[in-house]
């Protein structure tokens, strides 16, 4: 495995652990972190429920964190590992924040957009280049994930039985 792979999967597994906050929360466990140079200059996980902010996807807190920072919106040469394929708002955040690359683990076929759906990154009207490595643990976040839809999905079956019986 090159240096690279193993860095990759080294961050992603920080990203990885960033989800657990998520699911401890009941929010969708999604994690991200922000690399430059080797460090880790932001951190964030899903909360768009528990902090009643649809736009509190774990890349965009993850970004500002980054942005804070570092005190400038602009994270030129920065990376950013994500557990599942970013949707079209986080892409476009992405963007905007010039993220040199983008790593993730699991792909979103419903949401994502930056190889499952649109391609986002590759449009010709996008002004900024962002690389992208996909499949990083994949199958960790997708089972992270997957095992959480699973018990919300057997925990409301078990509440409408219970509802349909008391």
């Amino acid at each position: 495995m090159s240096g690279r792979a193993e860095q990759d999967q080294l961050w992603m597994h920080e990203a990885l652990a960033l989800a657990d906050h998520a699911e401890n929360a009941g929010e969708v466990p999604v994690g991200a972190v922000v690399v430059l140079n080797g460090e880790v200059i932001g951190e964030g996980w899903n909360h768009p429920i528990s902090g009643h902010d649809p736009t509190a996807h774990a890349e965009i807190m993850a970004l500002r964190d980054a942005a804070s920072r570092i005190g400038n919106y602009r994270l030129v040469g920065a990376e950013l590992y994500v557990t599942i394929e970013p949707c079209t708002m986080c892409a476009g955040a992405i963007v905007h924040a010039r993220i040199s690359r983008v790593i993730y683990g699991a792909s979103e076929d419903k949401a994502g957009v930056v190889d499952s759906n649109c391609q986002l990154f590759q449009q010709p009207w996008i002004n900024h280049n962002v690389e992208v490595t996909s499949g990083v643990l994949a199958d960790t976040c997708r089972q992270k994930i997957s095992a959480f839809f699973q018990r919300r999905r057997e925990e409301k079956k078990a509440e409408k039985l219970s509802r349909n019986t008391g």
